[in-house]
């Protein structure tokens, strides 16, 4: 029997996330009903969003054409070569798409080297088919920026792949055009394939198009043994459809993973499939990225004001983009057990963290904060919490040998 070791988050997520009043831990832009994305299209007939006289046969396999094309229509936008939409795979979320990834290319004997701190699913997978896993480590005295030159030093004959999550879950980071160049141009001397989940794609808040350092999608950069994976729900605000995707310069690397679907899913549900086509419409993705991306921006400047107004008690490398961001909590210049912190908060006050030992143990000074809910969410929340800290921070237990650096 397969060994993996329980994922954490999803643990935390499951246990707690329908038991709290104001879940600030939530990773999705404030999800919105059919109703509401209806509104926000420049569509408004009846039947746009789901048509109800569509026969609900398992319908094209790899997703419908019309998914597949808006999705080549955003992979090609600002790139001299568009993706072809049969480079595309339809799948049922982007946690389907990694996996089949991992399933399809890599095994026994194979070495993977993945971004860290990250989504569990990265490394956790490849470990347990086999494969041999280092992770590569970003830092929060390096804005959780990662090194080249400490991968060329992890770099083995035998590996097959690099793993990358851009926009980062949990720090909210980015990496950067000229440091995705760096890793493409690494990558190809030795035909290493490159996995980028790139699901927090494009909720860009803190950085623009316009800015050298804007990071393109992984498929932009001219390498053709690069995957890009997506979903519609943390950027798209529509977890409930379960809808994701992978996408690669190298068909062959689709057809692997169609091939691997085969014993999995099958196709995704027609229904999903049909809503996800019409959020990312030309006439509905841009009002869609607009209000979530303007929620990110409103949101994330109330954060930041909180975490100013608190900091002899946390710290915090600002995220530039996605919904999550990674905020410390120390004490008497020692870290606090952020894992007791988000139990007490959560049964005293209703505010549900996930706490920074869900992503290693090397993390247990931090929470993470989910922090793209609906604003007075985030707001109430927040207030909560500061009222908690002054009445009972001075007796949260402190980590045993974990003092801060710097």
């Amino acid at each position: 029997m397969v060994q993996i070791e329980p994922f954490a988050v999803e643990h935390w997520m499951d246990e707690h996330e329908t038991k709290c009043k104001y879940n600030i831990a939530e990773t999705c832009c404030a999800s919105i009903s059919l109703d509401q994305l209806h509104e926000l299209s420049e569509d408004k007939s009846a039947s746009a969003v789901l048509p109800l006289s569509k026969k609900l046969d398992y319908g094209v396999i790899r997703g419908s054409e019309a998914l597949k094309n808006n999705l080549s229509r955003l992979y090609s936008s600002r790139v001299g070569t568009p993706l072809p939409a049969d480079n595309i795979l339809i799948t049922n979320g982007a946690i389907a798409a990694n996996h089949l990834v991992f399933y399809s290319l890599v095994g026994p004997g194979d070495h993977v080297i993945c971004h860290y701190p990250t989504y569990q699913q990265l490394y956790e997978i490849p470990k347990s088919l086999g494969a041999e896993v280092d992770l590569w480590h970003a830092r929060p005295e390096k804005d959780w920026t990662l090194d080249i030159e400490e991968l060329k030093a992890m770099i083995k004959p035998n590996t097959k792949l690099i793993v990358i999550n851009n926009p980062n879950n949990p720090t909210g980071a980015l990496l950067k055009k000229s440091f995705l160049q760096d890793l493409v141009d690494e990558a190809s001397e030795k035909s290493i394939t490159i996995l980028s989940d790139e699901v927090y794609r494009p909720v860009f808040h803190s950085i623009t198009p316009m800015s050298p350092d804007f990071p393109p999608s992984i498929l932009s950069l001219g390498y053709p043994h690069t995957i890009a994976t997506g979903s519609l729900s943390k950027a798209y605000s529509l977890a409930g459809i379960r809808i994701g995707w992978l996408a690669s310069r190298s068909r062959d690397i689709v057809e692997k993973c169609a091939a691997a679907r085969h014993y999995t899913t099958i196709s995704v549900s027609q229904l999903d499939d049909a809503v996800a086509s019409f959020a990312l419409s030309p006439g509905t993705v841009h009002g869609l990225l607009g209000r979530n991306i303007g929620l990110a921006r409103t949101n994330v400047t109330l954060l930041e004001r909180w975490v100013t107004k608190h900091d002899e008690v946390c710290e915090w490398v600002k995220p530039v983009a996605g919904t999550t961001a990674f905020v410390r909590f120390h004490r008497e210049g020692r870290e606090v057990d952020a894992e007791s912190l988000c139990k007490r908060l959560l049964e005293e006050t209703g505010v549900l963290f996930v706490p920074g030992s869900c992503f290693g143990k090397e993390f247990r000074g931090y929470a993470r904060i989910g922090y793209v809910c609906e604003t007075e969410v985030l707001k109430e929340g927040l207030e909560k919490v500061r009222g908690w800290l002054r009445k009972e921070f001075d007796d949260m237990p402190l980590l045993e040998g974990l003092k801060m650096s710097g």
